[in-house]
């Protein structure tokens, strides 16, 4: 019978806020935007007051460490499921502001009607009306308190009971005193088992990471200055969105403000670019694996708590310089010289817009071997070089598309073994060989989504070869992907649907080319013998209807560059599956060409 590594023990409300305040038992979530809208809140309290369970806290508290002088501390509680429902009560019935998702400090004002027993989110029409109460906050205040609140509402509402009022205030002011299960985890299970539960966890639906449960360990630990790092990845990653925010920051954060995190990430007031915006997860992946050669972020949780991986206990130096390796770590994600070039170097190798960005975790690994290159001091072309081609390979191959966090532990290892310009090397060749680029992508192509890896690559492919739009004399495919652009159908959609082809069919993304919005609309649903002849007359004189090329050769050069086959100007239009597989072959040509570029 396995043994129960856990106990449920009901805690009054009041007893939890307590805790909170004196610091017994972690809540990051306040440190954090608060993500819960007022609605949540409101029925929260409701439930409450009706007597309704509101769900299980689940509470970890943090492995003891030994101390320098050799005794033992035991840490503080995290609370692992929980964060927003108790930071909801903390608003409400508190009075303490959040954050929101836009770091603007706010109050949440929960409103209560006693004649109907009712709450809810207050507004100014509630303000006016003197049957509610606007702020709940007021019945659990010292200054004001239930006496204060009850005088005030019989003032404003004469005609009411005052009895009847009183019972149903008291009722109210009663929540606290609720209880609310928490179960407790037991403090000697190990980091491995307790990460396990944290991710199986759910909380409003949404499944909590092992990034969540790393933020939650770094923000509990303040004697490292865990509180602070915290705040620098949340608002670092929340600047990269929308630096518009750096003012309220500013405004509402003095104390961050003054920290040496701040003065890194201030560059971020003035960018635009949305190329690579990181969510914490990102930060933390890349920051950890770059600065300590793993991979698991389980692994950072264990270290940041002091775990001695050979005697397994959990030592305060380890601890510390586990914090110190992260900050360092961190500090190198932010370097807006890192930042920028990692960026310069994704528009170098074509990816020039935030669409042609498929896969986050291929640039987060791409993130980690420069970060780890300007460690090893490799020259800056060499770098940039074998940044661009692992990044190419990684998305071609969906190296980090299943389980990315083993991907990431493997590779690093690998790397800490073999050097990075040998591995990286001998996995780029490996990964894409003769066979690789003359029968597997081809095969690549035969998909009708437009996100597919490969088709995302050409469309890189043809900006950074510089390549003309379809049927366009000027434009470049670069300029349409940065602008405006039109996926056209070779053989338009609507001339396939009439002739009883599905969309997995006619939406073939070899049948796709980048074209300008006006050569799109037309060609409209012409069928491909009529426009194609159309436009070999125009190149002898006739009337100019597609774009601005009138020479034979360079329409040629252009369905070339486009990877459309010439036979659609020199013969019989072929067959629409003979067209795709055909086409398939240029597409990956086109690549092929392209990486041998990079």
């Amino acid at each position: 019978m396995a043994t129960q590594r856990y106990s449920v023990t009901p805690h009054p409300i009041e007893t939890l806020l307590t805790w909170v305040k004196s610091g017994e038992i972690a809540i990051p979530e306040i440190q954090r935007p608060f993500v819960w809208d007022a609605t949540k809140v409101r029925n929260l309290l409701d439930s409450l007051y009706n007597g309704y369970p509101v769900g299980y806290l689940i509470a970890w508290r943090n492995p003891t460490v030994r101390l320098k002088d050799g005794t033992t501390s035991s840490g503080k509680r995290i609370l692992i499921d929980g964060q927003q429902r108790v930071t909801a009560l903390m608003a409400a019935l508190l009075g303490q502001e959040v954050v929101d998702k836009d770091y603007r400090t706010r109050r949440i004002r929960i409103a209560f009607n006693p004649l109907e027993q009712k709450f809810e989110v207050t507004n100014p029409a509630i303000q006016k009306d003197s049957t509610w109460i606007a702020d709940i906050a007021d019945v659990f205040s010292p200054e004001i308190g239930l006496i204060g609140v009850m005088d005030d509402y019989l003032a404003r509402n004469p005609e009411a009971d005052r009895k009847e009022i009183s019972g149903i205030l008291q009722r109210l002011w009663q929540i606290t005193n609720n209880h609310v299960g928490v179960i407790e985890l037991a403090e000697d299970l190990d980091i491995e088992t307790v990460t396990e539960i944290f991710i199986r966890v759910n909380s409003a639906g949404a499944q909590l990471s092992q990034a969540d449960f790393v933020m939650s360990k770094i923000a509990a630990d303040e004697r490292n200055g865990g509180n602070q790092l915290r705040k620098a990845i949340d608002y670092f990653c929340h600047l990269a969105v929308a630096p518009e925010a750096m003012p309220r920051i500013e405004k509402n954060d003095t104390e961050f403000v003054k920290s040496e995190y701040f003065q890194k990430m201030r560059w971020l007031s003035n960018v635009n670019d949305d190329l690579y915006d990181p969510s914490y997860t990102d930060m933390l992946r890349v920051a950890f694996t770059s600065e300590f050669g793993r991979g698991k972020l389980q692994d950072l949780v264990a270290l940041l708590s002091g775990r001695n991986f050979e005697t397994r206990d959990y030592e305060e130096e380890i601890a510390e310089a586990s914090f110190e390796r992260l900050k360092k770590g961190v500090f190198n994600f932010m370097s807006k010289t890192h930042f920028d070039r990692l960026t310069m170097i994704l528009r170098s190798a074509g990816f020039v817009t935030s669409n042609l960005i498929r896969s986050k975790n291929a640039v987060n690994f791409a993130y980690i071997i420069y970060l780890r290159g300007r460690a090893e001091n490799m020259d800056a072309a060499s770098l940039e070089r074998l940044v661009r081609r692992w990044y190419v390979m990684s998305v071609l191959r969906g190296r980090y598309s299943g389980n990315a966090e083993s991907s990431f532990d493997y590779d690093i290892r690998q790397i800490e073994m073999n050097g990075l310009a040998k591995y990286a090397n001998a996995v780029i060749q490996s990964e894409l060989s003769e066979d690789y680029w003359s029968a597997l992508l081809p095969q690549q192509f035969n998909s009708s989504a437009s996100t597919t890896p490969s088709f995302v690559v050409f469309k890189a492919a043809q900006a950074k070869l510089g390549d003309l739009g379809f049927l366009s004399r000027d434009i470049t495919v670069r300029d349409l992907l940065l602008n405006r652009s039109d996926v056209h159908h070779v053989f338009p959609k609507n001339y396939l649907k009439g002739r009883g082809f599905t969309a997995a069919r006619y939406n073939q993304v070899a049948n796709f080319v980048i074209a300008q919005s006006e050569i799109n609309i037309a060609i409209g649903d012409k069928a491909p013998d009529v426009y194609f002849s159309e436009l070999a007359d125009q190149c002898s004189g006739g009337p100019q209807r597609y774009g601005g090329i009138t020479d034979i050769d360079e329409l040629q050069a252009n369905l070339q560059t486009n990877c459309v086959p010439s036979s659609v100007l020199n013969g019989p239009i072929p067959e629409y599956d003979d067209f795709l597989e055909e086409r398939r072959k240029m597409m990956a040509g086109k690549i092929h060409l392209f990486f041998k570029s990079l």
